[in-house]
């Protein structure tokens, strides 16, 4: 069995994510391995498909300033240092993909959705995060069907 040294834990910040955050909490206690977590918050203009004639920049602010609050209040839950929470913007596979590479990650944490069927099994970010990952990458259950 591996011994991971430094595990980043992509969080969708939804209420899902606490199950996440408590695998990637246990995994890192177990291993003695340096906890990351990350969210991505994806523009307003690549979710929706770059055509709409209006400014969200103020929406976007938005979004990015409950993200960055949220994310710090899981991690001050969870006891990970402010300096390992990282807020990022863009594609979520890609950044997760990149900033993985900036650390050194050995293992990413994500949540997957349990719906059945095997086209289902992962959510589009955890199934991006997963086959371009160049790490192990752990989907914990997560959702529907527990």
């Amino acid at each position: 069995m591996p011994n991971y040294r430094c595990i980043l834990a992509a969080l969708d910040l939804s209420e899902e994510a606490d199950a996440v955050l408590e695998r990637a909490t246990a995994m890192a206690s177990a291993e003695n391995a340096a906890l990351h977590l990350v969210h991505v918050v994806e523009p307003l203009n690549l979710a929706y498909g770059g055509d709409i004639p209006m400014d969200f920049s103020s929406v976007q602010e938005q979004l990015q300033t409950q993200a960055e609050e949220s994310l710090h209040q899981h991690a001050k839950r969870a006891n990970v240092d402010l300096a390992n929470c990282h807020l990022l913007s863009g594609r979520p596979d890609a950044q997760v993909h990149e900033l993985c590479q900036t650390l050194k990650a050995d293992l990413i944490i994500v949540g997957s959705h349990g719906r059945k069927g095997l086209a289902l099994l992962l959510g589009s970010t955890a199934n991006g995060v997963l086959h371009g990952a160049t790490c192990d990458v752990l989907a914990v259950r997560v959702g529907q069907n527990k």
